[in-house]
């Protein structure tokens, strides 16, 4: 894991919900459980409408001037925001990896990207690392065991896996088993996926022989990954089906 920006304890702040693009257009139900979670936990939660893409996609395919334009407009969007939150690992990872490489020729958008990138929280590392929040005292209505897909992005470039295991580990009727070769790649890698497809296949097949083969009635991951192996999973005619973490935590509270 690569080095990250120092960050103050986001105790007692405002959030700010960065939904994604992918959480927007696909998996909106996702947002609002987010939003519940937080709301349920007492906070504060705010959505800035002026809100967009990150600019990774235009970023990982190299097309640098196009994605600032992108990312300047997120630091507009949130330039108000005392804490920012999202539901994805590889769009947080953009904003605190790549803001600051993105921005280093110019100044005054520097400081603000650096200000942003301190401020960013993937939402498991928020309410685990940064709020101490461990159990959120939900209830599953019925006994569940889960496992874990780490997505590349969130294992490698934020050290995430840890907090989202602690959360669904101490909910009551849930138990979490191990995913074999739960850190190896889906396959997805967003413009890969598209530019290498037959190569994402091949991985694909992999990481659904890997879920098909573990005990666990449900597969959590990041967005990204949910849609790409609930796609290969649903062509199979398989049973199984990867959520996200927090639409598992909502229905614990509700």
């Amino acid at each position: 894991m690569t080095s990250l920006p120092q960050r103050e304890s986001p105790e007692g702040k405002r959030v700010s919900l960065f939904v994604t693009c992918m959480v927007d257009a696909l998996f909106p139900q996702t947002g609002i459980s987010v939003v519940e979670l937080l709301e349920h936990l007492g906070l504060q939660v705010d959505f800035p409408l002026a809100q967009t893409c990150c600019g990774q996609p235009g970023f990982n395919a190299g097309y640098w001037p196009e994605a600032r334009q992108v990312a300047a407009q997120f630091i507009e969007a949130f330039e108000g925001a005392e804490v920012i939150v999202a539901p994805s690992g590889s769009c947080v990872a953009m904003v605190r990896h790549e803001y600051p490489r993105l921005f280093a020729a110019d100044p005054i958008r520097l400081a603000q990207a650096e200000r942003l990138a301190s401020i960013t929280w993937e939402l498991t590392e928020f309410l685990v690392d940064g709020l101490g929040i461990t159990d959120i005292n939900g209830r599953l209505a019925h006994p569940q065991t889960f496992a874990f897909h780490d997505a590349c992005h969130g294992l490698r470039l934020l050290g995430l896996g840890p907090a989202a295991r602690t959360l669904i580990d101490n909910l009551e009727n849930a138990r979490v088993e191990e995913l074999p070769g739960s850190d190896t790649c889906c396959g997805f890698g967003g413009l890969f996926s598209v530019k290498m497809a037959s190569v994402s296949g091949a991985m694909l097949a992999k990481k659904m022989e890997q879920i098909q083969g573990c005990p666990a009635q449900v597969l959590a991951g990041d967005v990204s990954c949910i849609m790409h192996m609930n796609g290969g999973l649903s062509r199979a005619d398989s049973t199984s089906e990867v959520q996200h973490i927090a639409d598992i935590l909502a229905q614990s509270i509700k």
